[in-house]
C-alpha cells in the first residue's frame, strides 16, 4: 500500500472548513481549579451538555468540553502552581431572570441583579463557585442608534449602565 501523502500534497487537500463542526471562530477556554465542579454548575445553571472529558488516573482533567446553547466551551484543571485565572463570559439565554435564579440555586452568587440595559438586553452577572463571572443576557428590545444616543444621557438609563458596569474586582477573589 502506498500513501498519497507527500511533501507536495500536504496542505493541498480538498476544501476544509478552518473551523471544526460545532465550534465557533472564538471558543472560550476556562482554566479551572475544579473542572468537574465547573461542568456541574454550568449544567445546573445554564443547561450545559457535557460533550467529553479526559482525566488521568488521579482525576486531573486535562481537557473537557461542554455545550451551552450553540456554543462549545472548553476547560481544563489548572496546575497547582498556577495562579487563579477567572474568566469573564457573556451568555445569551431565553430568560435572564430565570437563568439568574437557576445559577443561584446551582451555587452561584449574584454579582448584579437582572437589569434592563439601554442597548436592549436584560442583563445580570453571576459569579460561579470557581470565581468565573458570567454575564447573562436576554435581548428584550432592538434599539436603533438614535434611541441609543438619547438613552446615553437619560438619567434612568445612565444609572442602569453604571450599576451593570460596577465592579469591585477584589470582591471577585474568594
Amino acid at each position: 500500500m502506498t500513501s498519497n501523502t507527500t511533501s507536495e500534497t500536504i496542505g493541498k487537500t480538498a476544501a476544509v472548513n478552518g473551523v471544526p463542526a460545532g465550534y465557533t471562530a472564538v471558543t472560550p477556554w476556562i482554566i479551572s481549579a475544579d473542572t468537574g465542579k465547573l461542568i456541574e454548575f454550568a449544567t445546573a445553571a445554564f443547561g450545559a451538555e457535557e460533550l467529553f472529558r479526559v482525566a488521568d488516573e488521579h482525576g486531573f482533567i486535562g481537557h473537557a468540553e461542554f455545550k451551552i446553547g450553540d456554543a462549545i466551551v472548553m476547560a481544563f484543571d489548572k496546575r497547582p502552581d498556577w495562579p487563579d485565572t477567572p474568566s469573564f463570559l457573556r451568555l445569551y439565554v431565553p430568560d435572564c431572570d430565570a437563568t439568574h435564579e437557576r445559577a443561584l440555586a446551582a451555587g452561584g452568587r449574584s454579582y448584579t441583579r437582572p437589569t434592563t440595559a439601554p442597548f436592549g438586553d436584560r442583563v445580570c452577572r453571576v459569579l460561579d463557585p470557581l470565581g468565573n463571572l458570567w454575564w447573562v443576557h436576554t435581548r428584550v428590545e432592538d434599539v436603533d442608534a438614535a434611541e441609543m444616543e438619547r438613552r446615553a444621557t437619560d438619567p434612568e438609563w445612565v444609572a442602569a449602565m453604571e450599576y451593570l458596569q460596577s465592579a469591585n474586582l477584589a470582591d471577585l477573589q474568594r
